[in-house]
């Protein structure tokens, strides 16, 4: 069974941390990451939005542990060495290739959002794990019989059509227009799991909407 831990997620901040070894995403305070630190071995990144990117935390890790290793798209490599992550704990990922860390392999794929993005297959000796929030699909992306998705089901098509229509008639510009463009809806989200999941699968909903 994966063990898994959602310290935070959605527009307050994302991480997650699985294994207790592997952290995705580092875009909370550093006191919500410091209980954890000293197990941590990894850190997945994946794009440069301050809700899954907080240079402060990321600072302060680079500087307590310099034995942990940062893995990301070459996009976040700038704002990684401005974070004060030093050059050699920083690993380039391209998509779509797998790489080895003995504990862990990694794979990313990307993601549709407004700035460069992706997600990851993690495969562990005792099962897989698919990770993937702030996209607007999951087009071309197979996960098969993992044992874990942790995928942003952010809408429902009804919800986010009803708080529109009331926004235009109030005259107020309505953002949801950009969450449309550039988060996955519940039935995206469930399609895909659907798909995808096997008879022991698990799934979590990341980055539900909260008014």
């Amino acid at each position: 069974m994966i063990d898994y831990h959602v310290i935070s997620t959605g527009s307050k901040g994302n991480a997650v941390l699985i294994h207790g070894i592997v952290l995705i995403d580092c875009g909370v305070p550093y006191k919500k990451i410091e209980p954890f630190l000293h197990q941590i071995k990894l850190i997945l990144l994946t794009h440069i939005h301050g809700d899954h990117f907080k240079e402060t935390t990321i600072r302060r890790i680079a500087a307590e542990r310099p034995s942990i290793r940062f893995s990301c798209g070459k996009w976040l490599v700038d704002s990684l060495i401005k974070s004060g992550v030093p050059e050699r704990q920083i690993d380039v990922l391209e998509m779509d290739y797998q790489y080895d860390y003995g504990i862990v392999t990694v794979i990313p794929v990307r993601l549709t959002h407004d700035v460069p993005n992706c997600g990851y297959k993690l495969h562990f000796g005792d099962g897989k794990v698919f990770y993937a929030t702030d996209t607007n699909n999951l087009n071309g992306i197979v996960a098969k019989n993992y044992d874990l998705y942790l995928v942003e089901s952010n809408y429902t098509d009804e919800e986010i059509q009803s708080r529109i229509d009331s926004k235009k008639e109030n005259g107020q510009y309505a953002y949801e227009y950009n969450v449309l463009r550039n988060h996955l809806s519940k039935a995206k989200c469930d399609d895909f799991i659907y798909r995808n999941i096997g008879p022991n699968g698990m799934y979590v909903y990341l980055h539900e909407h909260e008014e």
